[in-house]
Formats: C-alpha cells, sequence, structure tokens
C-alpha cells in the first residue's frame, strides 16, 4: 500500500499520480510497465517516489486496488433475493452493469483479470460470489452437491469469461458504448444453469433450467 506521505498528497494530485500509473500498466502490462517510465509520466523523481510508494509492486499494488474497487462498485454489494425470479433480476443487472463499466474504461479493463487475481489475496472478489451462491443455494437455485469453494470460484470465472467474450464482441460493433446486446445475457445463463443444476456437468448430465431464466 502506498506509504503515509502520499496519504497525505491533495487528493486530485493523488488520483493523478494513480490515473498516470493505471494507463501505463494497462497499455503496457501489469508486469511490464516501466517504473521509471511511470515516474517521469507522473511528473516526479525517482527519490520522491520512494517517499510515496515502496517501489514498483507496491505502486501496482495501489492501481490493482483502485480498479478492484470499481468493479466491485460497478456490481454494488450483493442483496439476497426473496425468490427465483428476483435472484435473476439481481444477477443480470450486476452482470450487465459491470460489463457496461468495463466496456466504458478501458484502462480497468485491460487490467480487471490481474485486479481480480490480486483480491484472492484478502477475498473481496469472491466474498460477492460467495454472497450471490450463498443465496441462490438458500432459494435453491444452486445446487448443493459440490464444494462450495469450488462452485464460489468456477462462478466467479464463469461471470469473468462471459463478460471478456461480450466485450470482445462489443468491440467490434459499429454501434457506440452502451448495454449490451440481450444475447450476452443469455449466454451467460446458459452457462450458469449448466454449471448450477445438479444434472449439470459436474454429474455428467445433459445441464437442467433452474427455472425461471
Amino acid at each position: 500500500m502506498p506509504l503515509p506521505r502520499f496519504d497525505r498528497l491533495p487528493a486530485g494530485r493523488q488520483e493523478q499520480i494513480l490515473a498516470v500509473a493505471r494507463r501505463q500498466f494497462a497499455e503496457h502490462g501489469a508486469q511490464s510497465a516501466s517504473y521509471n517510465r511511470i515516474i517521469e509520466a507522473a511528473g516526479f523523481s525517482k527519490s520522491a517516489a520512494y517517499h510515496y510508494f515502496d517501489g514498483r509492486q507496491d505502486l501496482l499494488r495501489a492501481v490493482l486496488d483502485g480498479v478492484l474497487g470499481r468493479l466491485l462498485d460497478a456490481l454494488g454489494p450483493w442483496t439476497g433475493a426473496s425468490d427465483e425470479a428476483q435472484f435473476w433480476s439481481r444477477l443480470d443487472a450486476g452482470a450487465a452493469a459491470l460489463a457496461s463499466h468495463l466496456l466504458n474504461h478501458p484502462d480497468d479493463l485491460a487490467l480487471a483479470d490481474a485486479a481480480v487475481a490480486h483480491a484472492r489475496e484478502d477475498g473481496r472478489w469472491l466474498g460477492w460470489f460467495d454472497a450471490l451462491v450463498s443465496n441462490g443455494q438458500e432459494l435453491g437455485v444452486i445446487r448443493t452437491d459440490v464444494d462450495r469453494e469450488l462452485l464460489v470460484a468456477a462462478t466467479a470465472a464463469v461471470v469473468r469469461t462471459a463478460d471478456a467474450w461480450a466485450l470482445a464482441r462489443a468491440k467490434t460493433s459499429p454501434e457506440p458504448a452502451g448495454p449490451l446486446p440481450e444475447e450476452s445475457g443469455a449466454q451467460l445463463w446458459a452457462l450458469l444453469r449448466g454449471l448450477w443444476s445438479e444434472t449439470g456437468p459436474f454429474l455428467g448430465g445433459a445441464g437442467g433450467s433452474t427455472g425461471a431464466r
């Protein structure tokens, strides 16, 4: 995390530094971007940089924390649904909001996978999906015959992969950035029905519907 001196900088200056770093990491890769180039673009010397960050990895962690925070803000907290229709509606809204954010924030999109991997250290990302799976199991939407930790991780991976697929398709569309087409949501729900059904892929079945979707 940033050193105390960074926190004492004006908020606008903090955001400027992190925005420059985010752009460099997004353009050149989380593990490839030059620390010296980031420092130069941010407008301070290497010696000054060590007053704010304990090296390149510390700066990268700060950037990824910011990306993750915005992804979770886009999803919003998972609020338990009272029935299956409400469950699917809330999941639909969260997935669409996340995809829309990524579509309109290319730096966050480029760093999303790195931010999610970074989040595994403190559980914030999987915590959202753990709440979702718990609620779905209570409603009988999600199977209970598979290890919970595995099911949470698989659900998170399906949603992230489906978003990446939908965004790749959206980039080739002549339409301006906006809500993703219904087809993308339908593909995600089909994948989740197969994953969550007790007759689905873990038991070798064909994958049945959980109901409303």
